[in-house]
């Protein structure tokens, strides 16, 4: 089998953070390769040096057997290498015919685009409309948008960051079918994930980083789920420290230990929502007639399908979303943790003090006291376990779950009475999802009201005390809840 890619002892800094120590991976033509490790470990600035949008301090890349630079994305382009990233990389204003040709050499020719992306729906099954805009397309067809145009680029090697974090678990099984005929076809793809049984179930070799070190490499056939967690964690302890983070990975009879079968009627009310509807002008209804009561010490779990009217619930209830019609009573402090931390809970280019002192802004009175802000800042970096240079850095500087565990930390800081929470763990590894989770847990039992929406319907099963299913703009009670009956409400099955 030939070596797509092969990278030797590759090195990178960023100020005093060393983020690659020498780290190795060869990729064998035809086969998917799971590139695992906790958040920071530098799976990410890994592929971006393959990618091009890094230049590597030092080491070796190889390309097809032959040694290769690159110097920008385009030279990556070049040599068959397409990167779809976590944090997708679209121009929602445009068509998606628009966004494939942008980059391309020459004149934009839109009958030829809008032919391109329908000639590789039919070759591929990714099918989309190339006259819709971005905007419009829900997240799974974004994702699709993002593969289509490497495929545009004749990519043979493909990098996935994080695929699935944000796909429903059909879309997430339609993009597997999708990765095996890619690989089946002779092509290469590399697999960052957090979800260990993911890279397990299709995966053919795997790489661990950790600390920027390749610490495990070899084929998965070889392998299982202990071994690398093991690898992962770096504890002689860690087999049995992954039982917890893993919880919502185990089938359903093994989930719940700590979960209390009601809330309980008796406990206090924290918020209602009454006939709530929210309608965008001259646009059907997102939310229809939405009533819904919240207690103090409870986790109601949300549960749908990408573009149900969850998003527009979960904004209702934070505050940041005001209903077209109906009556909603909210407490004075709502925690919100959002879906997407770069567009709307940091600024990645401010401090970590000026990003804690974003919480509550509008509110504030007279003058910053920022060495209280400082103070504060620090002890979100000590009690959340926030790996950071210091308080000063910027927001940039921290890795995907570093950055989730400070707005954690912002938003729970003055124990608020509601917490509104939207795929808290998306892109975690183990480690950061399991302390995510264990503090969503305690301001449930310190009397906070919790609602957490996520896409991953296990993780839902294994927090919630209670759970809705939002579907085509309505709220479902499921009282018994399975995987069974909440796929079906979500698919709007009977």
């Amino acid at each position: 089998m030939t070596v797509a890619l092969e990278l030797d002892g590759l090195r990178k800094r960023f100020g005093v953070v060393e983020a690659l120590a020498g780290a190795s991976m060869r990729v064998r033509g035809g086969t998917v390769h799971a590139l695992l490790g906790e958040n920071g470990a530098g799976k990410t600035t890994l592929m971006r040096i393959v990618y091009g949008t890094l230049r590597a301090d030092a080491g070796a890349v190889s390309v097809d057997g032959a040694p290769a630079t690159f110097r920008t994305s385009a030279d990556a382009i070049a040599r068959g290498i397409g990167m779809v990233h976590q944090h997708f990389a679209l121009v929602p204003a445009m068509t998606v015919a628009e966004n494939v040709a942008l980059g391309m050499r020459g004149h934009y020719d839109a009958r030829a685009a809008a032919a391109r992306v329908r000639d590789l729906g039919a070759t591929t099954g990714l099918v989309l409309d190339p006259d819709a805009r971005v905007e419009t397309l829900p997240v799974g067809a974004q994702q699709r948008l993002e593969i289509v145009k490497a495929l545009a680029r004749n990519a043979r090697l493909l990098i996935l960051d994080e695929p699935t974090a944000v796909l429903a678990p059909d879309e997430a099984d339609d993009l597997m079918r999708w990765i095996r005929r890619f690989r089946d076809d002779g092509h290469a793809v590399v697999l960052i994930t957090h979800k260990l049984r993911e890279a397990l179930a299709i995966a053919d070799d795997v790489t661990v980083l950790r600390r920027g070190t390749t610490v495990l490499t070899g084929s998965v056939a070889a392998l299982d789920e202990p071994t690398l967690v093991a690898a992962l964690l770096g504890e002689t302890s860690a087999r049995a420290d992954a039982a917890r983070p893993l919880v919502s990975r185990l089938p359903l009879t093994e989930q719940r230990t700590d979960v209390p079968s009601h809330p309980g009627r008796d406990r206090r009310l924290v918020a209602t929502l009454q006939n709530i509807s929210v309608s965008y002008a001259r646009r059907a209804p997102i939310l229809h007639n939405v009533t819904l009561d919240l207690r103090a010490g409870e986790i109601l779990g949300v549960a749908a399908v990408e573009g149900s009217g969850q998003h527009e619930l979960m904004r209702v209830l934070a505050g940041r979303l005001t209903p077209t019609s109906g009556t909603l009573s909210l407490p004075h402090a709502v925690a919100f943790i959002p879906e997407d931390r770069h567009r709307h809970a940091m600024a990645l280019d401010m401090s970590l003090v000026e990003n804690v002192a974003l919480r509550g802004l509008s509110k504030r009175r007279g003058r910053m006291e920022w060495r209280a802000l400082r103070n504060a800042t620090n002890e979100i970096l000590s009690r959340f376990d926030v790996r950071a240079p210091g308080p000063l850095a910027s927001g940039r500087a921290l890795s995907g779950g570093n950055q989730q565990k400070l707005i954690l930390g912002r938003e729970l800081a003055d124990r608020p009475e509601m917490i509104v929470a939207e795929n808290p763990t998306r892109g975690l590894d183990i480690r950061a999802a399991a302390a995510v989770q264990g503090h969503l847990r305690a301001a449930r039992d310190a009397g906070s009201a919790v609602v957490m929406y996520s896409s991953d319907l296990d993780e839902v099963l294994s927090l919630a005390s209670r759970l809705i299913v939002v579907h085509a703009g309505r709220v479902v009670h499921v009282e018994h809840p399975t995987r069974e009956t909440v796929g079906r409400a979500m698919l709007g099955a009977q």
